[in-house]
């Protein structure tokens, strides 16, 4: 099947778009935030203090420092830590923020020292500490933010807390030596893929974004889904999104948006969405046409977005040659080494301008 007809098949709406043309980011980001993650709490003021530091990391090439970061809101304080490890010599390297699931460093998702190799910095956080990942709003961000009441509407879910806090590990970054602050990707897998979309979509301080499998409510396209479905993550994770979102729980066509408005608020910026073969649930068919869909804001951006064969993907496929970059590895849910080796090759030949862009492969 072509990608035209597969996108056909799953009726989309259009991406809104300026006077001029180009995709509107405002209007995006709006659906977004009123209809499905929630609204975004204040930037507040952040204050950083350094709470150890590990010069024999790695083999002493990159010191590990653990950093308790302190943002003002209006209600309150409210702290958690965060890992950065940069490598010495390279006083200009690229970043990878990484939305974790432990704070483990290295981590089975997070491979210090081949980052490091590779010429990376890391700064990594583990989404617990800032709020419990269940429907208990008293616990962290979420409890200093609600301060006890109940969640209506537009109000923001854990995924849209999550990012926040990655937004303010961002204004850390930006105060950093040693690193090039101009270039940082958020990086999140499965739910925190989701998270990772939706901070930098948001916020255009971030350079590039990774999703790796982050299937429904994700990159994932949720008309014709063929995994999770909006109706599922709902029952089971509704405190992930703002209470909105349910109303379109078996309803997706009444959407004014889908999965490729929060992929589109990228542009022009890098962006790489990653599947798993044998991981269903997250409609890697999906994940991909969700890219597909998006690559028209790059186009109309005057960059070229997807380049890839006219016909949806096969396992092993990698494309890596546009702004958006895509593929698909054998085996099931996972983040591993060689999604890290695809993102840190793509990273290196964007980021330097040494792509080739063609719309369609032939």
């Amino acid at each position: 099947m072509t990608i035209y007809n597969a996108l056909q098949n799953r009726q989309l709406p259009a991406l809104p778009t300026e006077t001029d043309g180009t995709v509107c980011r405002k209007a995006m980001m709006e659906v977004l935030c009123r209809e499905e993650y929630g609204r975004l709490l204040p930037a507040g003021e952040v204050s950083a203090e350094e709470l150890s530091t590990d010069k024999s990391f790695c083999a002493g090439k990159a010191p590990l420092s653990k950093v308790r970061l302190t943002i003002s809101l209006p209600q309150g304080e409210f702290s958690f830590p965060i890992s950065c490890v940069l490598p010495k010599g390279n006083p200009r390297c690229p970043v990878f923020l990484l939305i974790n699931f432990r704070d483990d460093v290295p981590d089975r998702y997070l491979p210090s020292e081949e980052l490091v190799d590779g010429g990376f910095g890391v700064v990594s956080f583990c989404y617990k500490d800032v709020t419990s990942d269940d429907g208990d709003f008293s616990d962290g961000l979420a409890g200093v933010w609600y301060e006890g009441r109940e969640r209506h509407g537009d109000d923001p879910g854990k995924i849209a807390l999550w990012a926040w806090a990655a937004m303010r590990v961002m204004d850390y970054i930006q105060t950093l030596g040693g690193v090039d602050a101009g270039n940082v990707t958020v990086v999140g897998h499965s739910r925190l893929g989701k998270t990772a979309l939706l901070a930098g979509g948001l916020d255009e301080r971030f350079a590039g974004v990774i999703s790796n499998n982050s299937g429904c409510s994700g990159a994932a396209i949720s008309r014709g889904n063929r995994g999770e479905t909006i109706a599922v993550i709902c029952d089971r994770f509704p405190y992930w999104f703002c209470p909105n979102y349910r109303r379109y729980a078996g309803n997706e066509t009444a959407m004014p948006f889908d999965q490729h408005y929060l992929l589109a608020l990228t542009a022009p910026r890098r962006l790489y969405v990653a599947s798993s073969a044998e991981d269903l649930w997250a409609d890697p068919t999906g994940e991909f046409l969700g890219a597909a869909a998006a690559s028209e804001a790059w186009e109309k951006k005057g960059e070229v977005g997807l380049i890839c064969p006219d016909r949806l993907p096969e396992t092993g496929d990698v494309f890596a040659q546009g702004m958006i970059g895509y593929h698909v590895r054998p085996g099931r849910h996972y983040f591993s080494r060689y999604d890290w080796q695809r993102y840190m090759e793509f990273n290196g030949v964007v980021a330097n301008g040494n792509g080739y862009f063609l719309s369609i492969l032939d």
